[in-house]
């Protein structure tokens, strides 16, 4: 090969990097989002987490023009999902829906849990409030929850309550009904709350504390009596249903909630673009109608006051727990 050609392909390869390497630069400092955004969801298929991150995802999409795909991770209680994110690069390229769970009550449950609610996250938008209902076979004798409280008074420990696990709302909502009226009851764990339903409607169990969602199904079959909800005021789609705190439980107020999660260190422009996209998302009619459906009432709650929230749930429920004698395993 003569001298010059062996040139003018040396030549021509540097250019052909070059050219490259201006295509990467561009690729990498291209606006966000320029490729698809994950949304973990550290809980099974199926669930109100999962309805509301594909209905946050669906709207989102087409908000950023990138695809915004759901990644259900689920595991010991949304810890193994909820871990993952934690340690995710801060990009704004993953997100997750993080609940009263997740980004409350865990540590209290959970010695390591592997990753901080406060310190690993920021926080992008609180979706909405989830309200549970006290429910109890239809075949029971208690019409009432002063019944129950009244039979506990008198004969402690008698009673039994299903939920799904340590610091769900199934749980959180008896931990605080005892707390509050210092009544005892006894806690038979499932591994999920329809199971707890099944046993509650065949007379296994005394009562659950479930999502109106997760027993909106036996509530309109007739198969449970609906005693009371956990919310400090009445819903709209309960009508006739008396809150707890009006019903003998004083000051009574449990609802789990719905976020959207970054991992901290998410550029703060990013983390502001996804809270304002989601609080619009959030303030559509039809979108705030499916929310209600599924037992969520829309909330919308901007990254700086949902973060103040979470703060305030922290020391909530840590009262609570601590109040319950219940340590971290």
């Amino acid at each position: 090969m003569s001298k010059t050609n062996h040139a003018r392909r040396l030549c021509l390869a540097i250019a052909v990097m070059t050219c490259v390497g201006i295509g990467v630069s561009h690729a990498q400092s291209a606006p966000w989002p320029n490729k698809p955004v994950k949304y973990i969801v550290p809980f099974s298929p199926g669930g109100v987490s999962d309805a509301v991150a594909r209905l946050v995802a669906l709207h989102l999409t087409d908000k950023l023009g990138q695809p915004v795909i759901i990644e259900n991770k689920p595991g010991v209680s949304g810890i193994l999902g909820t871990q993952l994110v934690a340690k995710s690069v801060p990009d704004g390229y993953t997100l997750t829906g993080g609940t009263i769970t997740t980004h409350a009550v865990n540590p209290y449950f959970t010695k390591n849990l592997g990753y901080d609610p406060v310190k690993d996250f920021a926080p992008v938008s609180l979706v909405g409030m989830v309200s549970n209902v006290l429910v109890v076979p239809a075949s029971s004798r208690f019409n009432s929850v002063q019944n129950i409280i009244d039979e506990l008074k008198a004969k402690p420990d008698s009673l039994t309550y299903g939920t799904a696990g340590a610091g769900t709302s199934q749980h959180l909502s008896g931990q605080l009904f005892q707390s509050i009226t210092g009544a005892k009851m006894r806690q038979i764990v499932y591994k999920g709350g329809s199971q707890a339903m099944v046993d509650l409607v065949g007379g296994q169990i005394d009562m659950v504390f479930e999502t109106v969602a997760a027993a909106r199904p036996m509530m309109d079959g007739k198969r449970v009596k609906v005693l009371g909800v956990t919310s400090s005021k009445p819903l709209a789609n309960l009508p006739g249903v008396l809150p707890l705190a009006d019903s003998g439980v004083p000051g009574f107020a449990m609802q789990s909630w719905q976020g959207v999660f970054a991992p901290t260190g998410t550029p703060k422009a990013i983390v502001d673009r996804l809270s304002k996209d989601i609080a619009a998302i959030i303030a559509m009619p039809d979108v705030q109608e499916k929310l209600r459906n599924l037992g969520v009432e829309p909330d919308g709650r901007l990254a700086a006051p949902f973060a103040d929230f979470q703060q305030q749930e922290m020391v909530k429920w840590a009262k609570v727990i601590k109040d319950a004698g219940i340590q971290a395993e």
